[in-house]
């Protein structure tokens, strides 16, 4: 059975509309759709699943659109129809929802009938709407220029650090053991040499720099071992079960800093007890691995110190993956952008395939 931890099967709405007899008729159909969708779901064929970050978003629109044909027939409903997915999406086509949220619930609404099919003989389901995400698959979403990759690394090199301990006077230590106090969240007292080191670490910048180098998405951030990295061959080693789309090992290049930056920090981890009993690579503060959310604020700090302006972008964990599909497209072609980001198809890699912004404005410049 696959592990369901981190993926609310029941939500609060649904278990105070059902009945107890009901409410287990549901779990046990959410669980086994859910569990499908972790392990087949992608391609069933290829016994390939959708990421668990993927099926925990779409788990939520299932719910929901679960619990809108309960309100529209005014009883519990355990199968929907075909029927009731195309009015549940002509009645978000009349709501005012971006166009992403409502690929994201078409989305959410094909992954459950597509289980149903394979599982249960149902017809495959065709939705009679068909919405398109502003930032779909087929361009490149926003992804920092040249400039703000270099900015967000030195950020990384910035982010949390505090002055070193021997270069303040005693009522300057005392201040800043307040603030490690209160950071690690730990008696004032408790605050220990092993603190201050920890403050001026290198896990974000090893997390940054690798991410900057390999375009790790976020699901890959968070499933990163210890064992991915080797460095004396300056690369990461993503092995076929371990990478996002599980279809073969990967070898991923990363610069000469970023393994110094991985090797300091892999000799720093060793010292932390949060890590006794993993080989994850990176666990946050309150030792969970990486996900989007976090991602997406250690991005937004990182783009603050930076003073990288984010106002009408769409930035999150993304942007530093596009800028590598981006950049090395250009420099070095497809076939080098598709090995390092671990395309599959070289469609995918395609939407790279265009001229960044500052080559298209010296153009411009040379034309007069």
């Amino acid at each position: 059975m696959t592990d369901l931890d981190g993926i609310t099967v029941v939500t609060e709405p649904s278990r105070e509309y059902l009945n107890q007899r009901q409410l287990m008729d549901y779990r046990s159909t959410r669980e086994a759709c859910l569990e499908w969708l972790l392990t087949f779901g992608k391609d069933p064929e290829q016994v390939e699943g959708y990421a668990r970050t993927t099926v925990s978003a779409r788990a939520s629109r299932m719910d929901k659109f679960y619990r809108w044909v309960w309100d529209e027939e005014d009883r519990y409903v355990s199968d929907p129809s075909h029927e009731h997915a195309d009015a549940f999406l002509k009645q978000l086509a009349y709501e005012d929802r971006s166009n992403a949220d409502r690929s994201n619930y078409q989305k959410a609404v094909q992954m459950l009938f597509k289980w149903r099919h394979h599982e249960h003989g149902l017809d495959k389901y065709e939705p009679s709407v068909t919405f398109y995400s502003d930032d779909s698959a087929s361009q490149p979403r926003d992804y920092l220029t040249r400039e703000e990759r270099s900015k967000i690394r030195e950020a990384s090199l910035e982010y949390g650090s505090i002055p070193a301990y021997n270069d303040l006077s005693p009522d300057q230590r005392d201040r800043w053991k307040a603030y490690l106090a209160q950071r690690f969240e730990k008696p004032k007292s408790a605050v220990s040499p092993e603190d201050w080191d920890r403050a001026n670490g290198w896990k974000i910048p090893s997390l940054v720099s690798a991410s900057l180098d390999a375009g790790l998405r976020p699901i890959e951030v968070e499933r990163a071992k210890t064992y991915w990295v080797d460095v004396p061959n300056r690369v990461l080693r993503i092995p076929k079960d371990e990478s996002s789309k599980n279809t073969e090992n990967w070898v991923v290049s990363i610069q000469d800093r970023t393994a110094e930056m991985l090797e300091r920090w892999l000799t720093e981890r060793d010292h932390y007890e949060m890590y006794a009993d993993t080989d994850a690579l990176w666990l946050t503060r309150q030792a969970n691995p990486y996900q989007t959310r976090a991602l997406k604020h250690l991005l937004e700090r990182l783009c603050e110190i930076a003073d990288i302006e984010i106002e009408g972008r769409q930035m999150s964990w993304y942007c530093i993956r596009h800028s590598v599909g981006t950049y090395m497209a250009r420099e070095e072609g497809l076939a080098a952008a598709q090995a390092q980001l671990r395309h599959k198809s070289e469609q995918t890699t395609m939407k790279y395939d265009q001229t960044p912004p500052e080559d298209r404005r010296d153009a411009l410049d040379r034309m007069g």
